[in-house]
């Protein structure tokens, strides 16, 4: 099975919407990134692996392809991670694969499953809204302070799982929700 995460590639000041597919299959256990990836693309499935490690979380011995569609389009840039991350957590049941959908995913990863910043929020955003069928851009808010980051893989996995657009405040210790962009002042 394909699991699909919805992101952006930047041409300009423009971002174009990009499929990140990503399959676990039988095989030779291997990584494999297809779809036009530059080096910092290609560094990103080091970077998922290992922040996946640190979140507690294992993948299997077999073999993992992700394709970042549409494969003529060249892709740059640290911010394939979290949607990287996210679809390899839905292809292995960490996370509902339905929880992906509507959401568009942008982040860099640490190696210790930390999210950095990342350029280009404002261009996606605006992507995602000016397309009919576009996906909602995610946003986390904590309270006092709105953000377009959470701080690691784990609370971002955690807030995946549990909570659906429509829900204002999750349980636990960091308060923290998703929400689409448009809720969330910037």
């Amino acid at each position: 099975m394909v699991t699909r995460v919805a992101t952006v590639a930047f041409q300009g000041i423009e971002a174009v919407p990009v499929d990140v597919q990503v399959q676990i299959a039988p095989g030779i256990p291997k990584f494999l990134m297809v779809g036009l990836p530059d080096k910092a693309v290609k560094e990103s499935s080091e970077r998922v692996y290992a922040a996946l490690l640190a979140s507690g979380l294992s993948l299997p011995p077999k073999r993992i392809t992700v394709n970042l569609a549409p494969a003529d389009l060249p892709k740059e840039g640290s911010h394939y991670d979290l949607p990287i991350a996210l679809g390899l957590m839905a292809a292995i049941g960490a996370i509902p694969q339905d929880a992906l959908e509507g959401f568009l995913a942008l982040g860099e990863l640490g190696l210790d499953g930390r999210l950095a910043p990342v350029t280009g929020i404002l261009p996606a955003a605006i992507a995602a809204g000016s397309a009919s069928s576009a996906p909602n851009p995610v946003a986390l808010k904590r309270p006092g302070r709105a953000r377009t980051s959470t701080s690691s893989l784990p609370k971002a996995s955690w807030r995946w799982s549990i909570t659906s657009p429509a829900t204002s405040t999750p349980p636990g210790p960091c308060r923290a929700s998703i929400k689409p962009m448009a809720a969330c002042p910037i």
